[in-house]
């Protein structure tokens, strides 16, 4: 008897193992074959109205992290490059003294962008919320996404599968350190199986609010779409 229940605790490990894998490496594996040829160099980049930077954090001091400095110089180099006309920085901003925004918009007007083509987003908490929010609150349908090559997939997908029609652009201008490189490969497993719950089965709603189209046109189709997800 005790022999039976502990074959039936292993099988159920194992099924259970492999069913954990399954769910977790075909999210993975599709993401990053769909975003193959979608991502690009900036010198090979196409054009497209808006690039959209995803928060990565901040330092202490509330400087950009390292990560996102190099996505806020991407961009600024594909405005400068004539790429994209505006740069849509989306980033967590829950907390007083915690604004990636703002840090970003310093950072790019440090660099030379005009005041006049940075459009701040306070409620991109998470990569899902940044591009529901892209779409639906400041009418964006077609961009180019900045961020390191690790990000890029589920940030190509999650976009294009919340009806912005994105590429990406390798926001890689330095060597990470190979444990911080690894753990971000390690959370995007998870995070890209999450997606794709997000994207096909519960369409979470982000903090919304009024509609801020960038190029100061509102998109009637956008704001049916807000009102019935």
């Amino acid at each position: 008897m005790v022999k039976k229940i502990l074959m039936f605790l292993i099988r159920l490990l194992l099924f259970s193992s492999i069913a954990i894998i399954l769910g977790l490496g075909i999210p993975n594996m599709i993401a990053e074959w769909y975003a193959r040829a979608r991502q690009f160099q900036v010198e090979q980049a196409p054009s497209a109205p808006v690039a959209i930077v995803f928060g990565a954090g901040l330092t202490r001091d509330g400087q950009p992290s390292p990560v996102l400095r190099d996505r806020v110089a991407t961009a600024v180099q594909l405005y400068f490059d004539g790429k994209v006309q505006k740069i849509l920085m989306s980033g967590d901003n829950r907390f007083v003294d915690y604004n990636e925004p703002g840090a970003m918009k310093r950072y790019a007007l440090s660099l030379g962008v005009p005041e006049a083509d940075i459009v701040l987003d306070y409620a991109g908490r998470r990569t899902y919320d940044t591009c529901y929010r892209a779409r639906h609150i400041f009418g964006v349908r077609e961009a180019i996404l900045v961020t390191q090559r690790f990000h890029l997939p589920r940030a190509i997908f999650t976009c294009n599968g919340l009806g912005v029609d994105s590429v990406g652009v390798i926001a890689d201008q330095r060597t990470y350190s190979q444990y911080a490189h690894r753990f971000w490969r390690i959370r995007e497993i998870p995070a890209t199986a999450m997606a794709f719950v997000d994207v096909f089965i519960t369409r979470p709603l982000p903090v919304l609010g009024e509609p801020e189209p960038i190029f100061g046109v509102n998109d009637e189709s956008s704001l049916q779409e807000q009102a019935h997800p």
